[in-house]
């Protein structure tokens, strides 16, 4: 069987991306530090540059966004510590007086139905003290037992928390050599149409970026106002943690809804608390995915609304959580060769006839 020119180019680009794709599914457990990096160094990129145009050296702007990032990082980690300072003293002395409350509400209705549960409350509350009570040297004991059951993970952990900042770095510091050299590659013929490709993707993702960190604002500022309406101490730190975290679909929103529901059902006595967190993270999750993500994000990248949605289900169902976090950049890269394809059809030989 013999092969035109363009079936061997073909056969050829078909041969090397299976190989790099083999190459990837090889690595994938060791490539989430560098693909990391990679996002951050592309959404840092030009803050960088800049920098650089204002005639500040490239290591001095690189180490100011590499630090300023870091800052940012572990300023909303530490939103957590003081829910923490404030719900585990509380939870102390709520959790036995919550199981003797149940006993004493939920254990009759059980009965009629003929399921007889009762709470060992005795038992709770000394569960509950000796867990909160314990010392320094208890929690490091366990810590270290934890880190030798499972001592890959974490060292997958902090092997990965050390090398995104040195990958970012690096990037950030060769970004326009790499990108050069990554373009030289491309076969000459080729060059000016994946240039301009990759610049109108590249516009896409600029706007998906703005819009998403517009919406991480806006929620940020509705779950701290809303929650502090309805009278809860610790809304400014559990709010803006949950207005930042969206930005990870799901596990963000589903982290504040826990902090939330602690903190609500531990300060307020009956059901107040709970169903204040209910109707105010249903609004804003309610609000968030059929408003402002179609809307801000959606729009500004050119997907309607129904696309949105879709791509989150699609991209999820197909590749789980990693999926969903890289499901609009990816919609958004698709949309562009969607654009593409359709116009090379369009102004084909197979559209006229």
């Amino acid at each position: 069987m013999t092969l035109t020119p363009a079936q061997r180019q073909t056969l050829s680009w078909l041969l090397i991306a299976t190989v790099a794709l083999a190459v990837l599914w090889a690595l994938a457990p060791v490539l989430m530090p560098f693909i990391l990096g990679a996002g951050l160094a592309y959404a840092l990129h030009p803050a960088v540059e800049r920098l650089a145009a204002r005639r500040v050296p490239r290591v001095l702007a690189v180490s100011l966004v590499v630090v300023g990032t870091v800052v940012i990082v572990l300023a909303v980690l530490l939103l957590v510590v003081p829910i923490l300072a404030k719900e585990v003293p509380l939870l102390k002395a709520q959790i036995p007086l919550l199981a003797d409350r149940m006993n004493r509400s939920l254990s009759p209705w059980l009965a009629q139905f003929g399921i007889d549960v009762s709470l060992d409350v005795a038992g709770i509350k000394a569960m509950v003290l000796s867990a909160l009570d314990g010392n320094l040297e208890e929690w490091t004991s366990t810590l270290l037992s934890s880190a030798r059951i499972g001592g890959s993970i974490v060292l997958a952990v902090l092997g990965t928390a050390l090398l995104v900042p040195a990958v970012l770095f690096y990037l950030l510091m060769d970004w326009p050599h790499l990108i050069a050299k990554t373009l030289s590659l491309v076969p000459p013929r080729h060059r000016g149409q994946v240039d301009n490709f990759l610049e109108e993707c590249d516009g896409v993702m600029g706007q998906y970026l703005r819009g998403q960190a517009l919406v991480m604002l806006i929620l940020a500022a509705y779950y701290t106002v809303a929650l502090a309406l309805a009278g809860f101490e610790l809304a400014l730190p559990v709010g803006v943690f949950t207005g930042l975290a969206i930005f990870i679909p799901y596990l963000g929103f589903g982290l504040g809804l826990v902090m939330a529901l602690v903190a609500g059902v531990l300060q307020f006595s009956g059901w107040y608390g709970a169903i204040a967190v209910a109707v105010v993270y249903g609004v804003g999750q309610v609000v968030e995915s059929f408003f402002l993500t179609p809307r801000l994000v959606g729009e500004r990248i050119g997907l309607p609304p129904l696309a949105v949605i879709f791509a989150l289900l699609a991209f999820g169902h197909l590749f789980g959580f990693v999926g969903v976090l890289v499901a609009l950049p990816l919609a958004a890269v698709g949309l562009v060769a969607g654009r593409r394809i359709t116009a090379a059809y369009l102004g084909s030989a197979l559209y006229r006839e």
